[in-house]
């Protein structure tokens, strides 16, 4: 069912100084910041060669990245996201098979514009996990 791994995301508490570091330190190529109101946070993805990185802080006191900044001051890793063909297939097997989406269960856009859920912890060994829907005839050969 899951494809690559399409990101690994890390809240941080100052994302301009969590980007610098990446850009400067690390040499990456790291884009412009953009919000996600839907999402409640504003984020800045790192490409990498293999992958990305998705550097996210809160946008607004609701959003659940602030809870999670609340328990983790320094930031931290917040979730993995893998790429799916079919996320609604993917959904149906999931919960069928006991797992949890989180929220009302129906995909919303991602950063990237593509149908994303997240899938609760409990059910993955303590990790949130996001699916992505990437259709197979649009990824890199």
């Amino acid at each position: 069912m899951i494809g690559r791994l399409n990101h690994v995301a890390i809240a941080v508490p100052d994302l301009a100084a969590a980007a610098a570091k990446y850009r400067d330190l690390l040499g990456a190529d790291v884009h412009h910041p953009h919000d996600l109101p839907e999402h409640g946070v504003t984020v800045v993805f790192v490409h990498l060669e293999n992958t990305k990185i998705e550097l996210m802080t809160p946008l607004g006191a609701s959003s659940p990245i602030a809870k999670f900044l609340a328990d983790h001051p320094s930031g931290g890793i917040h979730h993995v996201c893998y790429e799916v063909g079919d996320i609604a297939s993917s959904i149906r097997t999931l919960t069928e098979a006991g797992a949890r989406v989180l929220g009302d269960g129906k995909p919303k856009m991602g950063a990237h514009g593509l149908p994303v859920v997240f899938l609760h912890p409990k059910d993955f060994d303590g990790t949130l996990i996001e699916l992505e829907e990437v259709k197979p005839e649009l990824q890199p050969a």
